[in-house]
């Protein structure tokens, strides 16, 4: 401003030339050109708006990038309480919910604005620590933030109607809508489903309630349901939910109510008695496992045993040395009763034809005494033989115990034999004489 005035003196308006009063305007005006391009403003933000469903908030603004000569340019957004700036006693605070942000909005909802309170919003451009004007936006919650659909829509048959079942929408703390609108409500629409078409079959059914029965629909029948959450005193309706469809039912006939009960009841038993039975057959199961019927024989459980009388077997080890403690078994079958043949002396009292007399001492010894000789004779050959079966049983019990082998035994019986044959035909060959 200091360009503007005269050096020499100043002079008076009334006795100044045209040409004086030509210049002093000239002079004014390029001082203020100066003066601005000295300073450049930066533009404020433009379009300033806020996006909200429910009780989520976002104040959003626009701002023109190619107009400017700045580079890096920031944002800061700011709000107070509308009763603070009506106080007169202080000058109000301002919050800071975004501060030098390169984003073109800003989330509010983390500072829990009240939603009946009104609020005022503000923000501008930062370059280059040069600051735009402030663009100032009022907000009241309940009046300019939309409300959202049912968060979840449920359908259940009802005989021959359907059940619908609606959940509140949720603010962002996940409470229900209605403790912030007391008078939310739902309209209900419901149509009968065809091919190609979707035309409301009954009035809309409104409702406050979370649960609606829509009754009056035909049986058997599949119909789908729409929701809409509406708030009348600011005239809010959110978008309508997307179809569910679902068929109805009707009313059951008496045998296929029957048929349930009875099919319940043997359902039942069949528990009942698997829970009954199922630990019988366990432990029938565990004790053939532990204890089986078919027992081991006995010269087999009198070596696997401790003691003949103890049940607790014998614990097997790997040491060289308990192999000189276990004895050889060996298997033979049964012994079989040896029958030993006995001549009566009847057969004997005659002598056998061929044979030819020997030494006289010998005949006339048999001669004086036939009878008695005969009966000593006789005697002698039948101990004689009696001697066989002790013999062979002594030879049983052998086998028995398990001392002597199969082919032992027959060797021992064949010569018996051949000693018996042998003793009878002396006996008799004396008796003839």
């Amino acid at each position: 401003m200091t360009n503007c005035r005269w050096k020499s003196k100043i002079v008076p308006y009334k006795t100044a030339t045209m040409w004086q009063r030509a210049a002093s305007y000239v002079c004014l005006v390029l001082c203020c050109l100066h003066s601005s391009a000295a300073e450049v403003e930066l533009t404020p933000p433009w379009d300033v708006s806020m996006i909200t469903l429910n009780a989520h908030y976002t104040l959003s603004w626009e701002w023109d990038q190619r107009a400017q000569e700045f580079d890096n340019v920031t944002f800061t957004a700011e709000y107070v309480a509308m009763y603070k700036l009506q106080s007169k006693k202080k000058t109000p605070t301002w919050s800071t919910a975004c501060e030098d942000t390169p984003d073109r909005f800003c989330d509010l909802t983390e500072f829990d604005l009240h939603y009946l309170g009104i609020y005022m919003l503000r923000v501008r451009a930062n370059a280059n620590g040069s600051h735009s004007d402030w663009v100032q936006k009022e907000f009241c919650p309940d009046k300019d933030a939309d409300i959202g659909p049912p968060s979840k829509v449920d359908l259940a048959p009802a005989g021959s109607g359907l059940d619908v079942f609606m959940s509140d929408p949720l603010s962002s703390t996940g409470s229900s809508m209605k403790d912030n609108i007391a008078d939310l409500y739902y309209r209900i629409l419901v149509w009968e489903r065809s091919a190609g078409r979707q035309a409301s079959t009954t009035e809309p059914l409104d409702s406050s309630a979370n649960l609606v029965t829509v009754s009056k629909l035909k049986p058997w029948t599949w119909y789908c349901v729409s929701v809409q959450s509406r708030y009348d005193f600011y005239d809010k309706k959110s978008n309508f939910t997307s179809p569910l469809c679902m068929k109805t039912e009707g009313a059951v006939p008496w045998w296929q109510i029957v048929g349930y009960f009875v099919g319940s009841l043997v359902v039942c038993f069949l528990a009942v008695l698997l829970v009954l039975y199922s630990p019988f057959w366990c432990f029938q199961k565990v004790k053939k496992t532990l204890h089986p019927s078919t027992k081991l024989a006995p010269h087999f459980t009198q070596h696997l045993c401790d003691s003949p009388g103890s049940d607790i077997p014998r614990l097997l080890t790997l040491d060289p040395e308990s192999e000189l403690l276990c004895d050889n078994v060996t298997l033979v079958p049964e012994p079989t009763d040896l029958e030993v043949l006995i001549l009566p002396p009847e057969t004997l009292t005659g002598p056998p034809s061929g044979l030819q007399p020997d030494s006289s001492g010998r005949h006339s010894r048999q001669n004086s005494s036939s009878s008695g000789d005969s009966g000593v004779y006789s005697t002698g050959g039948s101990s004689g033989n009696m001697q066989h079966p002790n013999h062979s049983l002594s030879l049983a019990e052998d086998c028995l115990k398990g001392r002597v082998d199969l082919e032992k035994l027959k060797m021992q019986d064949m010569v018996a034999g051949l000693n018996s044959r042998l003793t009878a035909d002396e006996g008799t060959a004396d008796m003839s004489v």
